[in-house]
């Protein structure tokens, strides 16, 4: 095994997971190599022509990367992952059990894109209407937008008190944090080995003052979800002004907040990757499939446990 590479154990845990054949009439090269390639790749950030030649042709471990990132595969094995550490150990396989709750973690990061990545073709920019306003590109153009980092996408993910990435969803740079909060928690559903609803309400959702607003406190309200999100002092503000008429202060939990730093350590096992950190990828569904390999092999890191060597 070398650095970057799945070990024994790893593979093993995922190697019954991966299709079979290729197309009629055609068999699959060795699924270990190709993946191996591309977790390369993922973290060095190397052009796909760069590949070592110990990986074989790069265009097979493009072409394979690109595929499963089409079809599915890469989200479906992390899926699993994710069932069959939730059946192993039900009280703490998904969440670090803190007054028997299961808590996760909302936050965003943003990842710059590399000019290579600016090249796929869209459909052309609405212009935007009278009175001025910035050009809206249509379908957001691939997950890609101009903020002040310039050309960059950005990555709305939750992840559990084991720093682990659950669901995911991405956007273009410019794109705000508090309008994502509903759809990444859409998102969410582990499904359970056998019969059963997937698991879709955590006990408690922790974020930042991004997310504090009355829409989003109102959804969590609804499905009995718990918040411990921060609220910032310009809200604090506007709500002394009202007097009675503005309520009472939403409860806040700090000690219950300082778990939220869980989603920060999560997103910096993430981007330890070159290729998360940096968007090389034109296509957003490659970029996601790019997002899932590399939270599959954060999975495979933390639930599979390497035999010990003997002297």
């Amino acid at each position: 095994m070398r650095r970057h590479e799945l070990s024994d154990a790893q593979w093993q845990k995922i190697e019954s997971l991966l299709p079979v054949n290729g197309r009629p009439g055609g068999q699959w090269a060795d699924h270990r190599r190709v993946i191996n390639g591309v977790l390369f790749r993922a973290r060095t950030g190397v052009p796909w022509p760069d590949l070592p030649e110990r990986y074989g042709p790069w265009q097979t471990v493009y072409e394979r990367h690109r595929r499963w990132s089409a079809d599915g595969t890469w989200q479906r094995i992390l899926a699993t992952l994710q069932i069959e550490a939730d059946a192993a150990d039900p009280d703490g396989a998904l969440e670090r059990k803190l007054d028997d709750e299961w808590a996760v973690n909302i936050d965003s990061t943003t990842c710059r894109a590399h000019q290579h990545a600016a090249g796929a073709r869209h459909r052309p920019p609405r212009l935007p209407a009278k009175g001025g306003g910035a050009r809206v590109e249509a379908d957001g153009r691939e997950a890609l937008g101009r903020s002040r980092g310039g050309l960059t996408s950005k990555v709305h993910l939750l992840a559990d008190d084991r720093a682990r990435p659950l669901v995911w969803r991405t956007s273009p740079g410019q794109r705000g944090d508090s309008p994502m909060f509903v759809p990444v928690l859409e998102e969410l559903r582990i499904r359970r080995r056998g019969p059963g609803r997937p698991r879709s309400r955590p006990d408690r959702l922790r974020g930042d003052k991004a997310y504090s607003s009355r829409g989003n406190r109102a959804y969590l309200r609804r499905r009995g979800i718990k918040a411990t999100i921060a609220q910032p002092d310009d809200q604090r503000a506007n709500r002394r002004r009202q007097g009675r008429a503005g309520g009472r202060p939403p409860a806040f939990d700090k000690d219950q907040y300082r778990h939220r730093s869980a989603v920060e350590r999560c997103v910096n096992k993430w981007k330890q990757y070159r290729a998360v950190a940096s968007r090389y990828d034109k296509r957003d569904y490659i970029f996601n499939g790019t997002l899932a390999v590399t939270a599959i092999n954060i999975w495979l890191r933390d639930t599979v446990q390497e035999p010990s060597e003997t002297p």
